[in-house]
């Protein structure tokens, strides 16, 4: 006897899976909105798939060569260095971002330049009138641009203006505020969300059009709506900045066409975004006399050197709980490297406040600036400067060896380039073809800190 299919069920706010039905999901607290899914059973297929249902595959081997995939230049070397030289036909990017950050800013100049380079190209917006991204347009000189604009969020009136103009580039601003008719949930819910990429997606690969989805973040700093989205774009990428400064940097963290971690640097100006060709420069252009805490580490973003001035400051704690408060950087780290620096070296922390800041509102996830932080806390705990032409990299291991970090040469090749003459790190790194700066190879943490600090 066959055994009966199995009916589930899912949240439509959520996605929350269940195996009956109930007025309230156990996921996200809402009532109302769980629904059976339809067309999937847990029991065996009634006929068994064979060859007859559908065409055989064509197979290729590893050493078929294909032709590069061509690319459209925006004209903005940033932009198009972050998406892997350039804009690629029938590619679906998305695009996430703090409100007020700039994308819809970054999106508008992108779509004028693409625009003015020969790209039929259309912008949507879900969330301003059509009078208000004109008002922009004309702020930031690019009301003459070539752009198609529409204010819109019905997806079905969308997928048809654009399957009948056929643009090469269509921006979405943005993907919380679509509304398919077919799905039966609120516009920003899960379901919308899904649905509304999953049919833009499918609109990009079938007609060839490049299509620019914006996103909204959670305050967790994740682009809002289920993690499908991120699976069904070819590139996601993040745009990062605080406000109370004027950098912003645009970074990929999924590309099908290009470098992943890659990240392209603006600064905000009355004009709009506007790239930095030099972003070490930047970051260091407001660096003072060298001081106790401030430290220059030498990082890697994706294929790019940039340098950033770590800042600490080590005080005595009014509280029972001393606290530790990092900005730009990984916090659970930060309490390795302490505990680290008390358990091999010797140096307590207890009773201190620990304070860490990447200046410039930079972010830095390598491992690589363990050296540099560790370098940061004794400065402002000991109140002893690092040399200012000093630049400072390499990783911590738990048992307090220093391991060298990637692209050593790289990173002493910009530190070079902008007047530092000499370079803490561990020993063992690459260094051909740095010979203009001196080095001081560290073998562990110890020794670093004797050496450097005159403590251990």
């Amino acid at each position: 006897m066959a055994k009966k299919p199995s009916l589930t069920f899912s949240c439509t706010d959520c996605g929350a899976s269940f195996n009956k039905w109930s007025g309230r999901c156990d996921g996200c607290g809402e009532w109302n909105t769980i629904q059976q899914d339809q067309g999937i059973s847990s029991g065996p297929p009634s006929k068994s798939l064979g060859p007859k249902r559908g065409a055989a595959m064509v197979l290729t081997d590893l050493a078929t060569q294909e032709a590069p995939p061509p690319r459209s230049h925006s004209g903005i070397a940033e932009f198009d260095r972050v998406l892997g030289g350039g804009l690629v036909p029938a590619s679906a990017i998305l695009v996430g971002g703090d409100p007020g950050i700039g994308k819809s800013t970054l999106l508008l100049q992108a779509a004028a330049h693409f625009a003015q380079a020969g790209l039929k190209t259309i912008y949507v917006s879900g969330e301003e009138a059509s009078a208000q991204v004109r008002m922009r347009a004309q702020r930031l000189g690019l009301a003459q641009s070539p752009v198609k604009l529409a204010a819109e969020t019905n997806l079905r009136d969308i997928l048809t203006t654009l399957d009948a103009e056929r643009p090469q580039l269509a921006i979405i601003d943005s993907i919380q505020t679509m509304w398919a008719d077919n799905v039966d949930s609120a516009p920003g819910s899960v379901s919308q969300v899904r649905a509304a990429s999953h049919e833009l997606t499918a609109f990009a690969k079938r007609t060839g059009t490049s299509v620019i989805l914006v996103g909204h973040v959670t305050k967790e700093g994740q682009i809002a709506g289920p993690r499908v989205v991120e699976h069904m774009v070819d590139t996601v990428l993040y745009f990062e900045g605080e406000r109370g400064h004027q950098f912003r940097i645009l970074r990929s963290v999924k590309n099908r066409f290009g470098p992943a971690d890659e990240i392209g640097v603006f600064e905000m100006t009355g004009r709009g975004l506007a790239e930095v060709t030099n972003p070490s420069a930047l970051f260091l252009s407001e660096r003072g006399q060298p001081s106790p805490g401030s430290v220059v580490f030498a990082g890697i973003e994706g294929t790019r050197p940039v340098l950033v001035e770590l800042q600490a400051l080590v005080a005595p704690s009014p509280h029972s709980q001393a606290r530790r408060t990092v900005v730009g950087w990984d916090s659970g780290r930060l309490a390795m490297i302490l505990a680290v620096l008390e358990a091999r070296c010797g140096i307590p922390f207890a009773g201190l406040d620990v304070y860490l800041n990447v200046a410039g509102g930079m972010k830095i996830s390598e491992p690589a600036a363990d050296l540099a932080v560790a370098a940061a806390i004794l400065s402002a705990r000991e109140d002893v400067a690092l040399p200012a032409e000093t630049v400072v990299f390499g990783e911590i291991s738990l048992s307090g060896a220093l391991r060298p970090a990637s692209q050593t040469e790289n990173r002493l090749k910009e530190a070079q380039k902008l007047g530092f003459t000499a370079a803490i790190t561990p020993s063992g790194g690459k260094t051909v073809g740095t010979s203009g700066i001196k080095l001081n190879t560290m073998a562990d943490l110890t020794g670093f800190v004797g050496e450097v600090f005159g403590a251990g």
